[in-house]
């Protein structure tokens, strides 16, 4: 442990960044290293609040190349970020929050937000702002991407017109970003740090994709930015209708106004097709629902039609040939002989 309470974790699976825990600190000393930590991860703010000799916090931080993803928790306090601060360091950043639990209040640019639970907002560290994390019955959390300007791929100067404003985290290509955000928080602990580039880059675009739509200039997007953000919102649609039988790369580009050629070779540039990533999806799904202690009494069958196999033969096959086993074997395998893992599919 280091002594200001930032540690590589280092424990069992692998984990890109670090992990920064209050209790890890001496009471006395935890706002002001709170303090410095979110000078060194964002930019160096001013902080006050009401629980400086009983503060609490927590953040795990990811290093994603040029890019940083962390969340963190933590109880009511102010960050104001001034001139002089500016002057001494700007380490010309775009933040953007998607707050999980808690409010926030948020003041930048003539901008004057309340955000809420699903809710994100836009910082630039180049201007000075105000956000106050309120007092609630629980403690604000929330997941944030530290993107270094240069980086946004957007021809227009709008920035500042964003900067502090609500942005809609459940729909569009918000609803793209919270989902990575809070997909990759779930998964830290099975990546690597050569996972780190790849999805910075994927952190990028999406960002970049909600702040011309925001702006209303998403054709100032380069092509391959654009094409990236349409396979994520193709493959989100994906799995949220996985469970219709119907589902197909047809329906799949008549609903996203493409043809079935563009659809398939969006796809092959990742390295597979439309139909085995939807066959991969559904599987996966399945694997999860027979491992689930409570659908431990659904019959397999039932399991592969709820993920949209429509024939329980059909369902059987693909499930053994993927993983080797069938349903059955495998549920029997995982309530049996813990810990089981099954092999990744092919």
């Amino acid at each position: 442990m280091a002594a200001d309470g930032l540690e590589l974790d280092d424990g069992g699976e692998p984990m890109i960044g670090m992990e920064f825990r209050s209790e890890d600190v001496p009471a006395e000393l935890r706002f002001e290293r709170w303090r410095e930590l979110i000078g060194r991860t964002h930019a160096p703010s001013e902080m006050s609040g009401g629980h400086t000799t009983d503060f609490r916090a927590s953040m795990v931080l990811l290093d994603l190349g040029a890019v940083r993803a962390w969340t963190a928790t933590f109880r009511a306090v102010g960050y104001r970020r001034t001139p002089r601060l500016i002057r001494q360091s700007d380490p010309e950043l775009c933040h953007v929050t998607v707050l999980r639990q808690g409010s926030v209040a948020v003041d930048q640019a003539g901008h004057q937000a309340m955000c809420t639970e699903h809710d994100l907002f836009v910082i630039d560290t180049s201007q000075p702002y105000h956000c106050q994390a309120l007092d609630g019955p629980q403690p604000v959390n929330g997941v944030s991407l530290e993107v270094p300007k240069a980086l946004l791929d957007m021809r227009t100067q709008g920035l500042e017109r964003l900067a502090g404003r609500r942005i809609a985290g459940r729909e569009g290509t918000g609803a793209l970003l919270t989902q990575f955000l809070n997909r990759l928080i779930a998964d830290r602990h099975i990546l690597h740090p050569a996972d780190g580039p790849r999805l910075g880059t994927v952190a990028v675009d999406l960002l970049s994709a909600v702040l011309a739509h925001e702006l209303n200039a998403e054709e100032v997007l380069a092509p391959e930015t654009r094409q990236r953000t349409l396979i994520l919102r193709i493959q989100a649609f994906i799995q949220r209708h996985l469970a219709e039988p119907e589902l197909s790369p047809r329906t799949i580009a008549e609903a996203h106004h493409i043809s079935l050629s563009y659809l398939h070779r969006l796809f092959r540039a990742t390295g597979t097709t439309v139909s085995c990533w939807i066959r991969g999806q559904r599987l996966e799904r399945a694997r999860g629902d027979l491992a689930d202690p409570a659908l431990r009494h659904v019959p397999a069958c039932h399991i592969g039609a709820r993920v949209g196999f429509a024939y329980p033969e059909v369902f059987h096959r693909a499930f053994r040939s993927a993983y080797g086993l069938t349903p059955g074997d495998y549920r029997h395998e995982v309530f049996t002989s813990p810990p089981f893992r099954a092999p990744e599919p092919e």
